[in-house]
């Protein structure tokens, strides 16, 4: 690495440390506020954890516009100041000027991913923890999120559910546990199958347990159909059933593969399976992207215009991946094309507008 290259990526690590930060900040400070305003009586203490705790995932969804931010002011400070003519009449070409900066967008890249892969569904499920017992106020809705099944607590009853599937409003394998006042254990139900209609539930295949104090033994009736009316409705449910947030890549796989053993659409999951790689090469896509509007501009382009042009590429950006993932969870795409195909698309248009500059 020659001075050049040091001075570039100074240049670079400065435009991109500061865009994150500024970034991080207005959407942590604004939605903190929303928040505030929405629940009254929180603690100071627990409005820092809840935050400290977002912080890592806002910094994750930030990172490919910060990237994207560093390279085109970089680019076009070099430009702003003739220091890119001077490069290119040393002999470097606009690739061998960019190198620097890619690298340090693919190690940043790589290195999200490993800790959003090893350390945010840990860092979520604590998040998921202090909202809702100390923002939202109902920790019925949280649960101790595992690979194989999902535990909830409703009143006087606790039940376990092996597989949960939202979207379709059902489940497989009920076991529901009923206790008095005294928390004494009074019935036991169990379904093989379960389908949700809002609050009603339609229980198939299942038995039912009594436990009395008067016997010694428990009597058990089995039954074929059973309708339970419940406090809690799917949407409920949604929040303690499995999401793609709290799964590293390898649980995530093993969820998807248990599900579709058990009968279960998985869609939505496989879509998030593969965003999750796709969104990982979201900032080097977009630098790409960022390279010949930065280096095309005359001189005298203005921050400001090249910071509006910027907002313009990540809003164009995400408005393609979200509807992409949106158009993959319906199942009118595949999931790994609707993974991918933002990116490929992004990466294709930069590669044909750098072909013009003779990159």
């Amino acid at each position: 690495m020659n001075r050049i290259d040091r001075y570039i990526l100074g240049l670079f690590w400065t435009f991109f440390l500061s865009a994150l930060i500024v970034f991080v900040t207005l959407f942590l400070a604004i939605d903190a506020l929303s928040t505030l305003v929405q629940y009254q009586g929180i603690s100071t203490g627990s409005i820092v954890r809840y935050y400290f705790l977002f912080a890592p995932e806002i910094i994750q969804k930030m990172l490919p516009v910060a990237c994207l931010l560093g390279t085109v002011l970089t680019l076009s400070s070099l430009n702003k100041g003739n220091e890119l003519v001077a490069l290119y009449a040393s002999g470097m070409s606009l690739l061998r000027i960019s190198i620097p900066i890619l690298l340090s967008v693919s190690a940043i890249s790589a290195v999200f991913f490993w800790g959003a892969d090893r350390l945010m569904p840990t860092i979520t499920r604590e998040r998921n923890f202090v909202y809702y017992n100390e923002i939202e106020k109902k920790p019925g809705k949280y649960s101790v999120i595992k690979t194989n099944r999902i535990w909830y607590r409703s009143k006087n009853a606790i039940f376990n559910i092996k597989t949960l599937n939202p979207q379709e409003s059902r489940a497989q394998g009920l076991t529901m546990y009923f206790f008095n006042e005294n928390w004494d254990l009074v019935q036991m139900l169990t379904a093989k199958r379960v389908d949700f209609e809002g609050k009603q539930w339609k229980l198939l295949d299942g038995a039912v347990t009594i436990f009395s104090a008067e016997s010694s033994f428990p009597m058990s009736s089995q039954f074929q159909t059973k309708t339970l009316m419940m406090s809690e409705d799917t949407q409920d449910l949604k929040n303690t059933g499995q999401t793609s947030e709290v799964l590293s890549q390898k649980e995530l796989s093993e969820f998807i593969d248990k599900n579709r053993e058990a009968g279960l659409e998985t869609i939505r999951y496989e879509v998030d399976y593969h965003a999750k790689f796709g969104f990982a090469c979201a900032g080097l896509v977009m630098s790409l992207l960022g390279i010949p509007f930065s280096v095309s501009r005359g001189r005298s382009a203005g921050m400001m215009l090249n910071l509006g042009l910027c907002i313009g590429l990540g809003v164009g950006y995400w408005v393609l991946y979200s509807s992409a993932l949106t158009l993959g969870s319906h199942g009118t795409l595949p999931p790994l094309v609707a993974a991918w195909a933002p990116s490929v698309m992004m990466a294709g248009a930069a590669l044909f507008l750098l072909r013009r500059l003779g990159f």
